[in-house]
C-alpha cells in the first residue's frame, strides 16, 4: 500500500478496519490537495484562485437521515425524536464493514486536525476522505495541527466520508441511500451517498454539543464572536438570514468566529479553524471580508460562472440558494488566532422579524433571555423557499436545534447561570421589518441596527430609559444615538396600531404554542420569560 504526505508516527487507519486501500495520501498541503482536486476532476479554478465544486444531488445537510447510535452511552442523555433519531449499533457496525470493504484499493485522503481552539477542551480528529476536495474542506474548517505536534496525534473522533458510497436502507437500517451516523463510544461519524461537505463539519459540532455540556460543564453555542480592543467580547445568535455574519464582521473588532463557540468559565473560544458562509448575492460592497477571502485554498460550492468567463456570478442560482464558501479563518484580516476570548459582555440574538412586530432592539431579562434561546425564532420571506408565499414563522431550539444531542432546556439553564455570573446583557435585535409587515413596511436600515449594536457595546443604552412592551414582555429603550427615537417602539411605526396590536398578539400566541413542547422540562424561571399574551388577554 502506498503512502505519501505528512503521516504521524504511530497512526493507521487498520483499526478502522481500512487494510487494503490503494494509497493513502497523508495530511497534504491545500496546494497539493488543489493539485489532486483538478485531476481528479473534482472541481475547476475560479479568477481568484478559488476551487469551485459541486456537491452533487445533495446542496444541504439531510436532518431526517442523520442518526445517533443508541447505546449505554447515549441511552438516557440524548434527545431522542424527529431530531436525534436512533440507530442500532449492530446495524452501525455492519454498514461500518461495508464502507471499509468498499475503500479498498481507493485513494484516501487522510486528514488530523482538532476541534476547539481552548487546549482544555480539544477535540483530537482525523478524517478519511475519498474526495481530495473534501479533504481541502476539512483543512479549511477544522484548526490546523502544527507540525510539531503531529507526529504524536491521536484523534478522539474519526469520520469516515465516502459520499459514493450508498447504504440499502433495507438491510442497513437507514432511510435513504444517504446517511450520518454518530457514534460517540466508537468515536466515529460515518458519512456515505451525500457529496454535501457541511455534513463533516455539523456532524463534529453536533459531538461537541453532547461532549462539552454533558462532561465538561461548558456551554456548546451556535453562534459568532468577535472581541473589541478593550477586550470585551460579544456574541451573535441568529438564523440563516438575520445578519450574523455580517454584524459580526466589524472591521474595528476582532473576529473570534463565524458560527461555532464553546463558553467556559472564564472565556469563549471558536470550535473552528475556518469560515463556512453563503454566497449567494454576495458582492464587495455588502460582505468585503467574505468577498476578499475567497482566493488560494478557498473552496465555492455549487456556484456557476459568468458565460465565458471564470468569474463567479453569485447571483446565479441555478443549483440551488444554498451556495456556500469555506475558506480557512486567517483569510480573515482581523480574525484573532488563538481563537479564544473573555467570557462576553453583550449577546444579541437577531431576528428578521417579517411581521414588523419586535422592536429594532430591546433588552431581556434572565428569565427572558432562556426562553428566547430556547425559541430560536426568525420568520422566513416570501420567495426564499419553494411554496413559501408570505412570512412564516421559524422556530430552532438555541438557534441549532438540528445539532442538539441533549434537550434544549439543558442548554437554556446553562446559558442563565452563565449569563448571571458574568452579569451579561442581552439584546434582542429586529433585523427584519418597521412600519408594516413583509409587502407593506419596509426592512430595518442595515446603518440603524450598526448604531443600535455599537451603542450597545459601547454601554450607551445601560442608563437611558426603558419602557416595557406591552404584549412581549421585553424593555424597549427610549432613545439610541444616531437612530430615529421613533422607531424604537415598533407600534409607532404603523399606521393602523390595532393592526399593530392584532399582528403582535398572533405573534406572541404562536411563541407560547412553539415553547408547549418544551413546557414540561422548563422549570418557572423559564417560563417566566414568556410574552405577556395571557396577561393581556
Amino acid at each position: 500500500m502506498k503512502e505519501s504526505g505528512h503521516k504521524p508516527n504511530t497512526a493507521n487507519l487498520e483499526s478502522l478496519g481500512i487494510k487494503e486501500a490503494k494509497e493513502i495520501c497523508w495530511n497534504l498541503s491545500p496546494a497539493e490537495l488543489v493539485e489532486e482536486a483538478l485531476q481528479n476532476q473534482e472541481g475547476v479554478l475560479t479568477n481568484t484562485g478559488a476551487l469551485m465544486c459541486d456537491t452533487g444531488k445533495f446542496t444541504g445537510r439531510s436532518p431526517e437521515d442523520r442518526f445517533i447510535v443508541k447505546d449505554a452511552k447515549t441511552e438516557d442523555a440524548v434527545w431522542w425524536g424527529d431530531i436525534n433519531i436512533p440507530f442500532d449499533p449492530e446495524k452501525f457496525d455492519n454498514l461500518q464493514r461495508k464502507m471499509t470493504e468498499h475503500l479498498k484499493n481507493q485513494k484516501l485522503y487522510v486528514r488530523d486536525a482538532y476541534a476547539g481552539a481552548h487546549p482544555d477542551y480539544r477535540l483530537n480528529l482525523r478524517i478519511v476522505n475519498t474526495q481530495a476536495w473534501h479533504n481541502l474542506f476539512c483543512h479549511n474548517m477544522f484548526l490546523r495541527i502544527p507540525e510539531e505536534e503531529l507526529q504524536n496525534h491521536t484523534p478522539t473522533f474519526t469520520i469516515i466520508c465516502a459520499p459514493e458510497f450508498e447504504a440499502d436502507p433495507a438491510t442497513d437500517g437507514t432511510r435513504q441511500k444517504n446517511f450520518a451516523i454518530i457514534n460517540f463510544t466508537k468515536g466515529i461519524i460515518l458519512i456515505g451517498g451525500t457529496g454535501y461537505a457541511g455534513e463533516m463539519k455539523k456532524g463534529i459540532f453536533s459531538v461537541l454539543n453532547f461532549i462539552l455540556p454533558h462532561e465538561k460543564n461548558t456551554l456548546s453555542m451556535h453562534c459568532s464572536a468577535n472581541v473589541g480592543k478593550e477586550g470585551d467580547t460579544a456574541i451573535f445568535f441568529g438564523l440563516s438570514g438575520t445578519g450574523k455574519t455580517t454584524l459580526s464582521a466589524d472591521a474595528n473588532r476582532g473576529l473570534i468566529g463565524d458560527d461555532e463557540h464553546g463558553w467556559t468559565a472564564d472565556s469563549v473560544f471558536n470550535f473552528e479553524g475556518g469560515c463556512y458562509a453563503k454566497v449567494v448575492d454576495l458582492s464587495r460592497e455588502k460582505e468585503p471580508e467574505i468577498w476578499d477571502a475567497i482566493k488560494f485554498c478557498a473552496i465555492v460550492e455549487n456556484t456557476r460562472f459568468y458565460e465565458g468567463t471564470r468569474t463567479i456570478d453569485y447571483t446565479n442560482r441555478s443549483v440551488t440558494q444554498n451556495t456556500r464558501t469555506a475558506y480557512p479563518i486567517y483569510h480573515i484580516e482581523n480574525a484573532i488566532e488563538p481563537s479564544i476570548a473573555d467570557i462576553p459582555k453583550n449577546i444579541f440574538f437577531l431576528t428578521a422579524d417579517a411581521f414588523g412586530v419586535f422592536p429594532p432592539i430591546s433588552r431581556l431579562n434572565k428569565s427572558q433571555a432562556m426562553y428566547h434561546f430556547i425559541s430560536g425564532y426568525t420568520a422566513k420571506v416570501a420567495g426564499t423557499e419553494v411554496g413559501v408565499t408570505e412570512p412564516v414563522t421559524t422556530f430552532s431550539a438555541c438557534f441549532g436545534a438540528a445539532f442538539l444531542p441533549l434537550h434544549p432546556t439543558k442548554y437554556a439553564e446553562m446559558f442563565g447561570k452563565k449569563m448571571e455570573k458574568g452579569n451579561v446583557n442581552v439584546w434582542l435585535v429586529n433585523t427584519g421589518w418597521t412600519g408594516g409587515p413583509y409587502g407593506v413596511g419596509s426592512r430595518m436600515k442595515l446603518s440603524y441596527t450598526r448604531a443600535m449594536v455599537t451603542a450597545a457595546l459601547n454601554g450607551e443604552l445601560n442608563d437611558v430609559e426603558y419602557t416595557q412592551h406591552p404584549i412581549l414582555g421585553v424593555e424597549m429603550p427610549a432613545s439610541c444615538p444616531d437612530v430615529p427615537s421613533e422607531i424604537l417602539n415598533p407600534r409607532n411605526t404603523w399606521d393602523n396600531k390595532e393592526e399593530y396590536d392584532a399582528k403582535a398578539t398572533d405573534l406572541a400566541s404562536k411563541f407560547v404554542k412553539n415553547f408547549q413542547k418544551y413546557a414540561d422540562f422548563a422549570n418557572e424561571e423559564i417560563m417566566a420569560g414568556a410574552p405577556l399574551i395571557e396577561e393581556t388577554a
